[in-house]
């Protein structure tokens, strides 16, 4: 674990959203010009006396296209950006706390932001038994670290100090506004790859283009869609699978404490699927197993492998079945 530095980390997160803010706009044209094609070759659009005019055709209909895809998109991301915090607040239905409602939680995080020599994030809680936890937000007048009542009455306070701290390191290395960004352009690529396939099934329906080329033309468009839906999801998965590790050995640069980390590992371990939200939610979440047939569509790292990097470069040590405080907990 030694071996990520979490400048170095922060410098990565900064290139990759440069990536995805540059490659984006390139993307989005490319599913434009395909999605022009299907609908070439699905008859909606008229078509020219050959493969080659079609082409041609789904190119200048496609720069026409482009300005307005473009608005879309902006309006879209000037959304994200602003109200973030909101609708991912209305998602899960979590709820702000103050200073008076959770004295000792809040205490906690502040400490932490103080050794950060950074302002205090907004602080929520969920009422759910899920013990699982998030940070959130654009800026600093967004940044927000969200907590399951579930945690709150489980973990010890160095546990729950190693939590907070965790998603603290989430928000200083800026994997928040990483994943709000590459969340917000997988939902605009997945909406455009669902967009395909209903123009293949309502073409299909009317009997598509009899034109030779036209069922080449529809291949085209499904493999498009397929692969900007598969894209999409693989986006988000790599980028919030990397970030757990460097998280983890920021919870334990923050505390000085990897077993508290570990603790709380072991204990969120099999409980955190209980909290219900959106994929994109899912992915920004403290654990998330949840990971498909394959590891690519993984949005976690398994926990044995955090704990085992915790205890290989941090020093810690494993306790493979802890102690779980009353369900009242210190804290709830």
């Amino acid at each position: 674990m030694g071996a990520f530095g979490l400048y170095t980390h922060i410098q990565a997160n900064n290139v990759r959203s440069a990536i995805l803010l540059a490659g984006f706009p390139l993307l989005l044209v490319g599913i434009i010009y395909v999605l022009t094609v299907g609908l070439i070759g699905t008859g909606v659009l008229p078509s020219g006396s050959s493969v080659s005019d079609d082409l041609v055709r789904a190119a200048r209909l496609m720069v026409l296209g482009v300005p307005a895809a473009v608005v879309v998109s902006l309006v879209w991301f000037a959304i994200a950006y602003f109200a973030n915090t909101a609708i991912i607040g209305a998602m899960t239905g979590s709820k702000a706390v103050t200073r008076q409602d959770q004295p000792e939680l809040y205490n906690l995080l502040e400490n932490l932001c103080i050794s950060r020599g950074i302002p205090t994030p907004s602080l929520r809680i969920i009422e759910s038994e899920a013990l699982n936890a998030f940070a959130s937000g654009m800026n600093e007048k967004q940044y927000t670290i969200t907590v399951t009542r579930g945690l709150t009455q489980t973990l010890d306070r160095d546990e729950m100090e190693a939590v907070l701290a965790h998603e603290l390191t989430h928000v200083v290395n800026r994997d928040v506004r990483t994943m709000i960004i590459a969340s917000v352009f997988a939902g605009i690529i997945t909406l455009i790859a669902q967009l395909l396939f209903r123009v293949v099934q309502f073409g299909g329906l009317r009997g598509g283009s009899k034109k030779a080329g036209g069922g080449f033309f529809v291949l085209i468009a499904l493999a498009v869609a397929a692969v900007g839906y598969l894209l999409a999801i693989v986006i988000r998965m790599a980028l919030s699978r990397s970030r757990e590790f460097v998280a983890d050995a920021g919870a334990v640069e923050l505390t000085k404490n990897p077993d508290a980390m570990i603790g709380a590992l072991r204990k969120i371990s099999g409980s955190a699927t209980k909290l219900e939200a959106p994929e994109s939610v899912q992915a920004m979440f403290l654990e998330n197993s949840r990971s498909g047939v394959m590891d690519i569509f993984a949005t976690h790292p398994p926990i044995e492998k955090r704990i085992a990097a915790l205890v290989k470069y941090a020093g810690g040590y494993d306790t493979p079945s802890p102690t779980v405080v009353d369900a009242k907990g210190p804290w709830g």
